[in-house]
């Protein structure tokens, strides 16, 4: 390869990502809030914190009582270009249980673009296609495209998987591709 085409391929590839959240012992956690099934009137409870290393930790303990069933971490963010991307990269350790990855375009719409995930118990990174996920209301898939939008201005992880259980969700970081 000549010279000035790894330079122009190093650059496109240096420009083609874009980090959303990188997790480390000084992150600012304030725009990550936990959303349980208690605003509906179930007993689950999520919490969210940086561990020892570094990593967010979303854990805690899902429950049907009441009609329950899910706990969910979101972060608020000023809104985000994606037009110029195609994936979402999440490097994570999980338990081996099945999670949702969810964003928003508008953090005012009431229904999420979603895609789900189940993880191995050892450090990955999950690779999702934005155009792949679908749009859903309370656990309703809607009649209307899969993701299509120029932005993002919310994202979250969901654990509801219709069972009582315990869980514990680290990220590493989140990337646009």
């Amino acid at each position: 390869m000549k010279p000035i085409a790894f330079i122009l391929l190093f650059t496109a590839t240096m420009i083609s990502s874009t980090t959303i959240f990188d997790f480390t012992k000084e992150a600012n956690i304030s725009n990550w809030r936990i959303v349980d099934d208690v605003v509906m009137g179930g007993r689950s409870s999520g919490n969210f914190a940086l561990n020892k290393d570094g990593h967010g930790k979303f854990s805690g303990k899902v429950s049907i009582e009441n009609n329950g069933g899910f706990s969910s971490l979101r972060y608020d963010m000023d809104a985000i270009d994606v037009s110029n991307h195609t994936k979402v990269s999440i490097k994570l350790k999980g338990d081996g249980k099945a999670y949702q990855f969810r964003i928003k375009h508008n953090k005012y719409e009431r229904y999420s673009y979603i895609t789900a995930f189940t993880t191995s118990g050892t450090w990955e990174t999950i690779t999702i296609n934005l155009k792949d996920m679908y749009p859903a209301f309370r656990g309703r898939t809607l009649n209307y495209p899969n993701f299509n939008k120029n932005n993002i201005e919310e994202l979250a992880f969901l654990i509801g998987n219709k069972k009582a259980e315990s869980f514990e969700l680290l990220i590493d970081s989140i990337t646009l591709k």
